[in-house]
């Protein structure tokens, strides 16, 4: 397996590289990079720069509107990207609902809602973990009764990431108690204007409210916003959260927090000599490194079965697993290099009179913090090495 990249690979790095310099606005790069929270138009308006560029949905078929980018293409985007420190495509109607209806929906809703995504008329978000169903998502009772033409749905969903922006969301239903409890799940497109719905910020450890509690009392949902069919839901979610999981991975994120680690440890000066120089803090960024190189070589070899047609298997589970603990020990590790000074207060000096960026520091505090979601959503990592050590059991 030949995993290094082609000539014309590394052209689209170039290329990529290049557009982001010309328009990737450097304050936006700037605040993205010290972790701090993104308006809404912000986060459209970097959206709308790459719709124009027809890049903004790389994993989409051009006959979607997509770009048809190769799995190494998209690979070499969000690394690049990263790198730049450009915001993140929010990924709930490209990354997660695009590709289940492409597969999943019918064309009427292909019509109608892919477009709608590209060009940014919605804003979706997502509607599966509820209070006692997050990781067991089999367990959700948000319960949706089929009433002439319309579902009327009643219920909650917590930890919906962005839900405050969204004018609709993409919900997992119980519309069946019959038979096994994954039976009974269908998949709901809602609009979150509908009478009923009720949005409630949660307030997070770095004091963002990123994620939201959504309620419905009653909210009535036309039956043509069914995706498939009615009790196949679970279907089109193990189909989904293959997408999600994968690029909860995040190698290219994983990347530019390495490359800062390393710029932190040598400003700091620690016992005289700049923090790189301590042989157990160097040692511990060497572990880190080179679990990160042996990762980022499991993702290339997934990308190269990804591009032959074949569907991934136990492995988007190990990246997710190994991408999320890899990220929290670079947050960790980076925190610890500010040592009293990574707290969430301002700051003027740093160790031994040193100047520090205080938005660097109060950066580092706020994304260890934030990030210690990351082994949770998607699928908790418990629940990844329950995947990985049943489909093992099975040969």
């Amino acid at each position: 397996m030949d995993m290094r990249f082609t000539p014309d690979e590394l052209a689209f790095a170039a290329e990529v590289r290049e557009f982001l310099a010309s328009e990737l606005d450097p304050a936006l790069a700037e605040k993205n990079r010290l972790h701090q929270s993104l308006t809404k138009a912000e986060m459209e308006g970097w959206h709308a720069k790459l719709h124009a560029k027809g890049w903004l949905a790389g994993n989409w078929p051009r006959e979607f509107g997509g770009a048809g980018w190769t799995a190494i293409q998209r690979h070499i985007f969000e690394e690049e990207s990263a790198k730049a420190h450009a915001p993140r495509i929010v990924p709930f109607g490209i990354a997660m609902l695009g590709p289940v209806l492409q597969k999943f929906g019918s064309k009427e809703q292909q019509d109608y809602w892919l477009p709608r995504i590209l060009n940014g008329d919605d804003w979706w978000c997502q509607g599966y973990s509820e209070p006692g169903a997050g990781s067991d998502l089999a367990g959700l009772r948000c319960r949706a009764e089929r009433q002439g033409d319309h579902y009327v749905v009643n219920g909650q969903k917590t930890w919906t990431t962005l839900g405050q922006h969204a004018n609709m969301i993409f919900c997992l239903v119980r519309t069946s108690t019959e038979g096994k409890k994954q039976e009974g799940i269908s998949f709901l497109l809602i609009d979150m204007d509908t009478p009923g719905v009720t949005v409630r910020p949660i307030v997070l450890l770095d004091g963002t409210a990123e994620v939201n509690e959504v309620f419905f009392d009653d909210v009535k949902v036309p039956v043509e916003n069914l995706v498939g069919e009615e009790n196949k839901g679970w279907t089109y979610a193990k189909y989904l959260l293959t997408h999600e999981r994968t690029n909860i991975a995040g190698v290219g994120f994983a990347t530019a927090a390495l490359d800062n680690l390393k710029r932190v440890a040598k400003a700091q000066i620690h016992r005289g000599k700049p923090l790189d120089q301590d042989p157990l803090f160097a040692a511990q960024i060497a572990t880190t490194e080179i679990e990160l190189m042996a990762m980022s070589t499991t993702n290339l070899r997934m990308l190269s079965v990804a591009a032959q047609g074949q569907a991934p298997g136990v492995e988007s589970s190990m990246l997710k697993i190994k991408g999320t603990q890899i990220r929290q020990q670079l947050d960790a590790l980076t925190r610890r290099a500010y040592g009293g000074w990574a707290q969430a207060l301002p700051m003027e000096t740093g160790n031994q009179g040193q100047p520090l960026d205080a938005d660097d520091v109060l950066s580092a505090t706020a994304n260890y913090l934030n990030n210690r979601k990351l082994s949770i959503y998607g699928g908790s990592n418990e629940i990844q090495r329950g995947i990985i050590a049943g489909t093992l059991a099975k040969g």
